[in-house]
């Protein structure tokens, strides 16, 4: 793993927000001022392959990076605000209903915070 990878996964890891590439790019600056926003996306890419980081995949918005610890995600479907959602493991339920070994699931449930229920 090259000293980039080390502190994107540092980064990620360390993070309790959802950072989209280019807010881990501004992070990764104060440590490597040199870097380039191409590293990092390169980076993301492949440690996602490899199962060493998440991505979540948002609608109309920049994709988010996670850790790969098991958990699911709340996001207001206004703000787009992300929060973390730890429910019981559902792949024994899902493959059962589907006939099919299941290797893993990304659960979103769309939803209006509190803020964004307030100001409507």
């Amino acid at each position: 793993m090259t000293k980039y990878a080390r502190k994107i996964l540092e980064i990620v890891n360390e993070s309790n927000e959802h950072l989209t590439a280019e807010q881990i790019f501004m992070k990764m600056k104060e440590a490597f001022p040199k870097v380039v926003l191409a590293t990092v996306y390169n980076n993301l890419n492949a440690m996602c392959e490899n199962g060493l980081i998440r991505r979540v995949v948002m609608e109309n918005a920049a994709d988010r990076f996670d850790k790969t610890l098991r958990h699911d995600h709340l996001i207001c479907r206004q703000c787009g605000k992300i929060s973390d959602l730890y429910l019981q493991d559902i792949t024994s339920i899902l493959e059962k209903q589907t006939g099919i070994v299941i290797d893993s699931y990304d659960l979103k449930l769309m939803y209006l915070c509190d803020e964004c229920r307030e100001k409507q």
